[in-house]
């Protein structure tokens, strides 16, 4: 799978769930999709370090990347790829940027035309979760309980998304296109509602790098 691809795959299925994040005042055993609503509640910015695991058609790795992700609710993201390669994709404004830093190039995106039928239309939290997603618990595995959400839209790019918890935090992420591929996502070091700069969601695009879109 080509990397700007996966990382737009990351960024459309991941913005919505701020993931990792502990939530608060859940005490006793919460069942996943309880503690899902309770997180996308609770959860206005939050910082979180990133491994994202790309599995082909077989079953194999083909790529491991690791990073960073930042958010502020409503709209603004910043996903900064550190290894293997350097990438970032910035979200603000009602546009999305994604730079590759390895071609030189930017390209810009309305935010509409680049989420479509997404997870990322939860967002903005004015759109229930029963309403696009039907959400089924799927018990536990290793130390984790998972739910799986399942778009009603037929345009959606995506089959399903898992979310594991683990100890009342949303601990992993899978994500199934509707090409056979499947992105896992680890997070660590997370923090909720911490204080950002805006300008960490302000891009200007290098000098002399190739800028597409809007």
């Amino acid at each position: 799978m080509k990397k700007t691809h996966v990382a737009r795959w990351l960024f459309l299925a991941l913005i919505t769930f701020n993931t990792g994040v502990v939530l608060a005042g859940t005490g006793g055993d919460v069942k996943p999709v309880v503690q899902l609503k309770a997180f996308l509640l609770a959860s206005k910015s939050l910082t979180a370090d990133f491994k994202q695991v790309a599995i082909n058609e077989a079953g194999h790795p083909t790529q491991t990347s690791f990073g960073v992700f930042y958010l502020q609710r409503p709209g603004k993201f910043r996903w900064n790829y550190q290894k293997p390669f350097k990438q970032e994709i910035v979200s603000n404004a009602g546009k999305v940027w994604f730079y590759d830093t390895d071609l030189e190039q930017v390209t810009v995106k309305k935010v509409d035309e680049s989420l479509g039928s997404t997870p990322a239309l939860l967002l903005s939290g004015d759109v229930a979760l029963e309403d696009n997603y039907t959400m089924e618990e799927q018990g536990d595995d290793g130390d984790m309980q998972w739910v799986k959400l399942t778009p009603k839209s037929q345009d959606s790019s995506f089959k399903y998304v898992l979310i594991g918890f683990n100890n009342k935090t949303i601990a992993g992420m899978e994500l199934s296109d509707n090409f056979g591929q499947l992105t896992r996502i680890y997070f660590s070091n997370v923090l909720l509602n911490p204080p950002i700069k805006p300008t960490l969601f302000e891009f200007v695009a290098p000098k002399g790098v190739d800028v597409f879109g809007d």
